[in-house]
């Protein structure tokens, strides 16, 4: 791929992670496990809300440790091609894949309503409302990322095959 297309790419890319990371700081300093659940709660109830913000810690730590790399990547002053498509291919796998398949599996994407404007996103538990407003707001900028990083599900790592390359 064209330098300047990755690096266009990088810059878009680290910009969505912000977004994503502003975000879910912004939940995860607010809200504890007890402001989520409450006496009467069910123990399911309280497994998928553990699950959802143990999910939701990952996926910052992700996000931070990319947003990081691509900002390096970007600060330096030769563009170097090689770390920077290495680093998306990391951000499609561990970032994207974490938001979508997430461990505890709280929520899950539901392609039928991707195309119907309505929120692809199944939650496994009815989660409480400012769960379900983080999760449902960063799901747009993981989808964005998705759909931008999709060259980096395959091909990269065809690319280095093809080279005798690890990832």
């Amino acid at each position: 791929m064209p330098t300047a297309n990755v690096k266009a790419i990088a810059e878009s890319s680290k910009d969505k992670l912000k977004t994503a990371i502003v975000e879910l700081e912004k939940f995860l300093n607010g809200h504890a496990l007890p402001q989520l659940t409450n006496e009467e709660s069910s123990e399911e109830s309280i497994a998928v809300h553990a699950g959802l913000l143990s999910d939701l810690r990952h996926l910052l730590v992700f996000s931070e440790v990319a947003y990081e790399k691509l900002g390096a990547i970007l600060r330096r002053p030769n563009f170097d091609l090689e770390l920077a498509e290495r680093t998306l291919y990391e951000v499609y796998h561990h970032c994207v894949n974490a938001f979508f398949y997430p461990k505890n599996e709280g929520y899950s994407e539901d392609g039928r309503y991707a195309y119907t404007g309505q929120d692809a996103i199944r939650f496994r538990a009815k989660p409480v409302r400012a769960v379900r407003d983080v999760v449902l707001n960063i799901s747009r900028v993981y989808e964005e990322l998705r759909d931008d990083l999709s060259y980096y599900e395959s091909e990269y790592l065809t690319q280095r095959r093809m080279l005798g390359q690890s990832k």
